[in-house]
């Protein structure tokens, strides 16, 4: 995918997870963030939305923490949240295309590098607002939710602060059944997950299913479709996987 391709997708996503906060209410639980409130997810991603942009708008070249957001709530909260995506979107579509600041996960560019994680940050917690709205949620395009696997996979879990870990070697395989090239196999152990594209090799364990319900349920939104071989690592991948 391309970085105009991330954008239109961030752009829809917002606009989708104010909709379902807007039907839900800001003091609705979200089943899949257990503890929040639609206020806390909107709080969160608003100040996403905006600690990403500064980096694009103000070049910071190093981390900067995330602000604390503001005391609002009901329509205000709402109101503040799409502020926010909007000018992340705006800042996004005029930055120069070889804007330089900091990021911190392997990309072709910052921009393409913020572009493609705040579109799968914000995908992830519209599913948490529709969660919370209840209803059926809104399809995800399968060669999206195939490069978030890839995302979340190949460049958050490679990371030494993964804690998807193993005591002993395991191996955990991903297939797509609705794409021939979607499956991944990550190797668990008591180093960082090595993961790659493919299936060459044993698996303790497969989990299958669509690419588009593959990808929230390796962020832990729902459940694997299919589980197949030893559930445990299944488990465990469910229990020590978050990222944070």
């Amino acid at each position: 995918m391309k970085t105009a391709d991330f954008l239109r997708v961030l752009d829809r996503e917002g606009r989708l997870l104010a909709e379902a906060a807007e039907l839900a209410g800001t003091d609705a639980k979200v089943p899949t963030c257990p503890g929040w409130q639609v206020a806390d997810l909107l709080r969160h991603t608003g100040v996403v939305h905006r600690w990403a942009a500064a980096f694009v708008a103000e070049g910071h070249l190093s981390f900067r923490p995330t602000e604390e957001p503001p005391a609002l709530d009901g329509a205000a909260l709402t109101t503040w949240f799409r502020e926010g995506h909007r000018q992340l979107v705006d800042t996004l579509t005029a930055a120069e295309p070889d804007v330089r600041c900091w990021h911190f996960l392997p990309a072709p560019s910052p921009l393409a590098f913020w572009t493609r994680r705040q579109a799968h940050e914000t995908t992830i917690h519209r599913l948490d607002a529709e969660a919370a709205r209840g209803g059926t949620p809104t399809g995800i395009d399968p060669v999206f939710a195939a490069d978030g696997i890839d995302e979340l996979l190949l460049g958050f879990h490679d990371r030494a602060r993964s804690r998807a870990r193993s005591p002993q070697p395991r191996v955990l395989r991903v297939r797509a059944t609705d794409a021939d090239d979607a499956v991944w196999t990550v190797r668990l152990s008591e180093e960082p997950p090595a993961a790659a594209r493919g299936g060459a090799g044993e698996a303790d364990c497969e989990v299958a299913g669509p690419v588009a319900v593959l990808y929230p349920a390796l962020w832990n939104r729902q459940p694997f479709p299919t589980v197949h071989g030893d559930a445990s690592v299944a488990a465990l991948w469910q229990e020590k996987s978050a990222v944070t």
